[in-house]
């Protein structure tokens, strides 16, 4: 009878290890689903430690004055220009590229780069940062008004499209990063699209 007892003891303590094993392995299941729950978070934290080269580093430095350029551009359109439809584009522009020069100076803090071409973008000549607009057009453009404007914005802001499409798809075949590759990727496209829509306002 005793024996009887203990082995019913025995076989009950073990289902009760038994269950509580499944629980705790639950748990475990549910914590380690919660980190792809907040992307967010781990690509942050992989951003400082992914791999990068001179090219990525080059690309980010050269970008962010032409986009800085464009931004500037977009915002003298806002005031001057007359066709609603190219007022719009501007705006997207504007949009669109304000964020990319906050990722890629945070890229080039993350690396520990600096976030200006050493001795200045501009030693670098058009070969390196195709497009920029010079300062006598740039100075034009500002006083230009309406139609003027709108056909000097048009075609000042292709050749700039241009240059920075030329910039992406060298990052694209010479970098190794490959959020600047994504980055890279997006702009050509949307700066691609953006210089047909442009072609409509030369003339």
């Amino acid at each position: 009878m005793n024996r009887s007892l203990m082995r019913r003891t025995l076989l009950g303590s073990a289902a009760m290890v038994a269950l509580l094993g499944a629980a705790a392995c639950g748990d475990g299941e549910s914590t380690a689903t919660t980190p792809q729950d907040s992307p967010g978070t781990s690509a942050s934290a992989s951003a400082a430690s992914a791999q990068f080269n001179d090219a990525d580093v080059m690309f980010a430095q050269m970008m962010i004055p032409h986009h800085e350029q464009a931004v500037e551009m977009a915002e003298l359109a806002a005031t001057r220009v007359k066709n609603p439809e190219l007022k719009e584009l501007a705006a997207g522009i504007k949009a669109a590229q304000a964020p990319e020069i906050t990722t890629m100076t945070g890229w080039l803090t993350a690396w520990g780069k600096p976030t200006e071409v050493p001795g200045g973008h501009q030693e670098h000549g058009a070969d390196v940062m195709p497009g920029m607009v010079s300062d006598k057009d740039m100075a034009a453009l500002k006083a230009a008004s309406g139609s003027e404007f709108d056909s000097m914005f048009a075609r000042l802001m292709i050749a700039h499209h241009n240059g920075a499409i030329q910039m992406a798809r060298t990052a694209q075949s010479d970098g190794s990063n490959q959020d600047v590759k994504k980055l890279a990727v997006t702009i050509e496209q949307t700066q691609d699209a953006e210089v047909q829509t442009l072609q409509k306002f030369l003339g």
